[in-house]
C-alpha cells in the first residue's frame, strides 16, 4: 500500500518541472525583444538533413505562431506552413525522400521543424501571426549533395583550396568531427564542409556570424556572384579512428554470451546481439537499406557479416562502376542483387551497433515492373539508347549506299550536281 503516495509525489514533482520549463520559455520571450527592422538569420544545411528553426521572439499577447515561406524576398507567392489549429504534426520516420515540403514540416513549441530538406526548400522562413505580422526570419540555404567531394586524410588528400575572384572569397566551412562510427574495432569519422563566401557587397538585412560572410546559396548574395560559386560543392573529410566500447556494453556482451551458451545447452532459440530484420530480395533487382533512426549528420557505418564496409572503398563516387555503395545520406545501396549478396548487414549509429538486416536472394517470384523503380528506369534508358544507336547506324549505312550507287551508276548526274554546287 506504500507505492501509491510515492507515485503521487513523483507525478507532482514532474508537473512542477514541466511548469518550470514553461515559465522559463515565457521568460525567454519576455527577455528577447523583437527587432524593429526585420532581419534574416542565415543558416546552411546539406540535403536530406532535418533542422529546427526556433522563433526567438514574439509579443507576449500572441499565444500561437504561424510560419511562412517565400522563395525570394518580396515574392507574390507565399506558402503558409500551418493549419491554423496547431494540429499538424509530422514524425521524421514517416517522411520519404521527394515528399512535398507541406508534408515534411511540423510546428512544436513555436519552432519550425523541417524533415529531410531538399535544395528546393531553400528560401526565406518567417515566424509571425495568422494576420501576416512577422517577428523573426531565417535565410535558409540547402546545399545539394550531388557532386560532393570526398577527401580521405589517411591517403594524404587535402580539402579544396579557397577561391579568390577580386573581392570575392569562396571557401569551405567545416562542422565538428563526428564520433567514431564503430567501437572496439577500426572505424571512421568525418566532418561535413559547406560552401561559404565573403564579399563586402552583401545585403545588410542578412545577419552574419562573421563580417560579410554568408553561405553560398544565401539570398544575400547578388545573382552575378552565384555563378562563380556554382562549382564549389560541399566536402566530406574522412579520417580513420578507433575507440574502445563502453564498459556497459562489454558487460551486456558478456551476459549475452552466457545466455546464449545456456540457451544452446537447453535447446532454446539463439538470441542475436541486436534486432535483426529479414528481407527477401529477387535476383537482379536493386535494394536500398536505411539505418533505423539515423540522419545524414549522424556517424553511421555498415558491416556485411564480419566484414566492415568502409567509406574509403564504398562511398558513393569513389568508383563509377560500384554496385554496392554508401550514399551521403548513410543509406546502403545494392544494385542488381547477386547471390553473393546474401548475409547479415549490420548498422552502426554513433559508435553503437543497433540493428541487422538478414538479406536473402531468390530467383523466383513475381516482381511487377514500375516506373518508380530506378532499375526499371535504367533498363528503359539503356533500351532507348540502344534503339537510337541502331537507328543511327541504319540511316548512315543506307545514306552511304545511296551515295555509292549515285556516283557509280550516274556519273554525269553526279558531275552536273557538283558543278551546280
Amino acid at each position: 500500500m506504500r507505492p501509491a503516495p510515492t507515485i503521487v509525489l513523483l507525478w507532482a514533482w514532474g508537473s512542477s518541472l514541466q511548469a518550470f520549463e514553461i515559465v522559463e520559455k515565457e521568460n525567454i520571450f519576455q527577455r528577447t525583444p523583437c527587432p524593429a527592422f526585420l532581419m534574416f538569420d542565415n543558416a546552411a544545411y546539406l540535403a536530406d538533413m532535418s533542422f529546427e528553426l526556433p522563433c526567438h521572439c514574439k509579443p507576449e499577447d500572441v499565444p500561437t505562431v504561424v510560419w511562412y515561406y517565400q522563395k525570394h524576398l518580396g515574392s507574390s507567392h507565399t506558402v503558409v506552413l500551418t493549419d491554423f489549429d496547431g494540429r499538424l504534426l509530422t514524425e521524421a520516420a514517416h517522411v520519404r525522400v521527394g515528399s512535398s515540403m507541406l508534408v515534411r514540416f511540423s510546428i512544436r513549441m513555436f519552432s519550425l521543424l523541417v524533415f529531410r530538406a531538399q535544395p528546393e526548400d531553400s528560401g526565406l522562413y518567417f515566424c509571425g501571426t495568422h494576420k501576416g505580422d512577422y517577428f523573426y526570419a531565417y535565410d535558409v540555404d540547402i546545399q545539394s549533395s550531388e557532386g560532393m567531394v570526398a577527401t580521405f586524410k589517411d591517403k594524404g588528400q587535402e580539402p579544396l583550396p579557397d577561391e579568390y575572384y577580386g573581392s570575392l572569397h569562396v571557401f569551405t566551412t567545416f562542422w565538428e568531427w563526428t564520433p567514431c562510427d564503430r567501437c572496439g574495432v577500426h572505424g571512421e569519422r568525418w566532418r561535413l564542409g559547406l560552401c561559404y563566401l565573403q564579399n563586402p557587397d552583401l545585403s545588410p538585412r542578412y545577419l552574419k556570424t562573421l563580417p560579410d560572410v554568408v553561405s553560398c546559396g544565401s539570398r544575400a548574395v547578388p545573382r552575378k556572384l552565384h555563378i562563380k560559386t556554382k562549382y564549389h560543392t560541399p566536402e566530406l573529410l574522412i579520417q580513420s579512428c578507433q575507440v574502445p566500447c563502453e564498459k556497459k556494453g562489454l558487460i551486456q556482451k558478456g551476459v549475452l554470451a552466457i545466455y546464449n551458451y545456456v540457451s544452446k545447452v537447453g535447446n532454446r532459440p539463439w538470441l542475436p546481439q541486436v534486432p535483426i530484420q529479414f528481407h527477401q530480395q529477387r535476383l537482379g533487382h536493386g535494394l536500398i537499406i536505411s539505418c533505423p533512426g539515423a540522419r545524414p549528420e549522424h556517424a553511421v557505418a555498415w558491416d556485411k557479416d564480419h566484414q566492415p564496409l568502409y567509406r574509403t572503398q564504398f562511398l558513393k563516387g569513389v568508383n563509377r562502376s560500384m554496385r554496392v555503395f554508401i550514399d551521403h545520406g548513410n543509406h546502403l545501396h545494392i544494385r542488381f542483387t547477386q547471390l553473393s549478396d546474401r548475409g547479415i548487414y549490420y548498422c552502426w549509429r554513433q559508435g553503437l551497433k543497433i540493428a541487422g538486416f538478414r538479406l536473402g536472394v531468390t530467383s523466383r517470384g513475381r516482381y511487377p515492373a514500375s516506373l518508380s523503380d530506378p532499375e526499371t528506369r535504367s533498363a528503359m534508358e539503356l533500351a532507348l539508347i540502344g534503339y537510337l544507336l541502331i537507328t543511327a547506324v541504319f540511316v548512315t549505312v543506307h545514306l552511304c549506299r545511296c551515295c555509292y550507287h549515285s556516283f557509280r551508276y550516274c556519273p554525269n548526274f553526279s558531275a552536273h550536281t557538283l558543278l551546280q554546287l
